[in-house]
């Protein structure tokens, strides 16, 4: 009799189960007088495990759908893309300090601020429940509409869906089931996620996509290091360097990565990459310019805080400050800014001076440095000012006149290789970036952060939220050197892919224009430059408010070694082949 009435129930109350399916677009459910006995947490769809938890079509109307979402909230006056949000706990910090709050109590008077990504929800008339996690674990939000404006209800229920990223404040209660939640007065949209997450149950079936699209899933990963060898002191300091990079920034949190260094496509900078051809897969696979553009997918998969210490390798030219295989370490903090960055830095490389000097005003080849804080911050369009007396901000978008004044100005004062490299950008924020490395760079010789560059320059930085046209973006010099480079991360994944696409527009342009009129005045720009679109598709799930920054350790190395050549710090430098 049962199984009869099971049959008859597939068969004929079509209605009923969509009434019972997960909502593939919003992931609400409504009921209105029971509740389930099974909360989905993650699921785009609750289709039969038969089937592929989501199929092209499928996702591609999420995708269309959610991006109508993103331009509806900016018609609300609500950026979906945010630059940070203040969190006074993660999650597990609730649960400890709330444990002893039992069923029905609440901490009134005690508010609190949280985020992460929604991985369940469920709404019953005036109330919604939504499930937060991050990297410690999970909270409940328990929004109430007269706890929240009329805007913020109802665009928590038609505008946020699981796998967006949110901020949520209130004060803690823990319901009469024992749960315990955060009672929302107010929230924020940090991130829309523009793709549905992939099926709990089925997982990712494609076994080369579920390798693709780890940042969805991300495995408990170990990593290592291998230190330098004991063959001169410098390398010996080079390793107690690391090794306090390393004591500083997990005792901020961070933890250690490893990423591929055999890549796809040489993303994250703009550099010619090394070569390799792969003969099973038969197809060429390049040796990483940049580990950004896999970090940043882990925190997609939902590290927070991640960094990795590791070689690049560029196959450019060779000098006192270039070794076409060198050590950085890359770190990336979700809900930050790159002001955070900036205290990041000055906190790395003064416990590193400590450590190889014991003192913070250093001697580098003949030049006393002071690395006592707080360093010097200054935007480039008054740098370049300053030293040349040009104001890029009067000339807008005019090329042409940005030119003509540079070398009218400079003129007597640069070599021909300056000269040519001016005359073939193609914006003024370019032209900007090299009047700065030409007349400002050498002479910054203190600890300095230059801020806010052009937009043109920084791909990958995200849109300064107050100046049209540059980036929260900032390098730190020393001694006329890049030491280090910071953005506030690039989280909107349409702007993403058309900055990068402008990228390798113009890319192509210049290896065009050296093809028809080589010169030995310009650089060599006939390699190939694609998308990395596993990177971009990442970004569709949603990346939270982040910053990042890339600090080169042979020149830190070099700096508190007084060091002339970068040769010096490195083991087993490339050389020339002797006959």
């Amino acid at each position: 009799m049962m199984m009869e009435g099971v049959k008859i129930w597939s068969q004929s109350s079509q209605q009923l189960k969509q009434i019972l399916q997960l909502n593939l677009n919003s992931n609400l459910w409504l009921f209105p007088r029971w509740k389930p006995r099974r909360f989905v947490s993650c699921a785009s769809s609750t289709t039969s495990r038969k089937q592929s938890p989501s199929s092209t079509s499928d996702k591609e109307a999420v995708r269309s759908l959610r991006i109508k979402k993103v331009e509806e909230l900016r018609s609300k006056g609500c950026e979906p893309y945010a630059y940070k949000w203040d969190r006074s706990h993660s999650a597990s910090q609730l649960q400890l300090d709330y444990e002893h709050l039992s069923s029905g109590e609440e901490a009134t008077h005690d508010y609190v601020s949280v985020a992460g990504r929604i991985m369940g929800r469920r709404a019953f008339g005036k109330l919604a429940f939504l499930t937060l996690r991050d990297d410690s674990g999970t909270i409940q939000l328990y929004c109430e509409k007269d706890k929240l404006s009329q805007l913020e209800f109802d665009n928590l229920k038609s505008l946020v869906d699981i796998g967006d990223i949110l901020g949520a404040t209130g004060t803690l209660k823990r319901t009469e089931k024992g749960e315990l939640s955060v009672r929302v007065t107010s929230f924020a949209i940090l991130t829309k996620s523009l793709l549905p997450l992939p099926d709990k149950y089925h997982g990712l079936t494609d076994v080369d996509k579920r390798y693709r699209q780890r940042q969805v899933k991300v495995p408990y990963i170990t990593s290592y290091f291998c230190l330098l060898p004991d063959i001169h002191p410098d390398a010996v300091l080079a390793i107690q360097i690391i090794s306090e990079i390393r004591k500083t920034v997990e005792s901020l949190g961070f933890v250690e990565v490893e990423t591929p260094v055999l890549q796809g496509a040489a993303g994250g900078a703009e550099a010619r990459p090394f070569v390799t051809f792969h003969n099973s897969l038969e197809r060429d696979l390049y040796l990483r310019i940049a580990t950004e553009l896999h970090l940043k997918r882990m925190l997609v998969g939902g590290f927070e805080k991640v960094y990795e210490i590791g070689r690049i390798f560029r196959n450019e030219g060779l000098s006192t400050r270039h070794n076409p295989e060198f050590t950085t370490i890359e770190l990336y903090e979700a809900y930050s800014d790159y002001d955070s960055m900036m205290v990041m830095v000055e906190e790395i490389v003064t416990r590193c001076a400590l450590v190889a000097q014991g003192k913070l005003t250093i001697e580098y080849q003949g030049t006393t440095i002071s690395l006592e804080r707080p360093w010097r911050r200054e935007t480039m369009h008054n740098l370049v000012k300053e030293a040349s007396g040009i104001d890029f901000n009067m000339f807008g978008d005019e090329l042409e006149a940005a030119k003509k004044v540079t070398m009218k100005t400079l003129g007597n004062n640069l070599e021909e290789k300056d000269k040519f490299a001016i005359d073939k950008c193609p914006s003024v924020g370019h032209v900007l970036n090299e009047v700065f490395e030409i007349v400002v760079e050498p002479k910054l010789l203190q600890p300095t952060f230059v801020l806010d560059y052009p937009i043109e320059v920084s791909p990958l930085a995200k849109p300064h939220r107050s100046s049209v046209g540059l980036t929260e973006r900032f390098e730190l010099f020393i001694c006329g050197r890049e030491l280090a480079n910071a953005f506030s991360e690039l989280t909107d994944p349409i702007d993403q892919r058309l900055r990068l696409e402008e990228q390798v527009r113009q890319h192509n342009k210049k290896k065009q224009l050296e093809a028809a009129h080589k010169d030995d005045k310009s650089e060599d720009n006939s390699y190939e430059v694609a998308l990395d679109e596993d990177f971009l598709t990442a970004l569709e799930y949603g990346m939270p408010p982040a910053s990042g920054m890339g600090l080169g350790i042979d020149r830190l190395v070099m700096l508190l070694t007084n060091s002339a050549s970068i040769r010096d710090v490195i083991a087993f430098p490339v050389l020339k082949v002797q006959n």
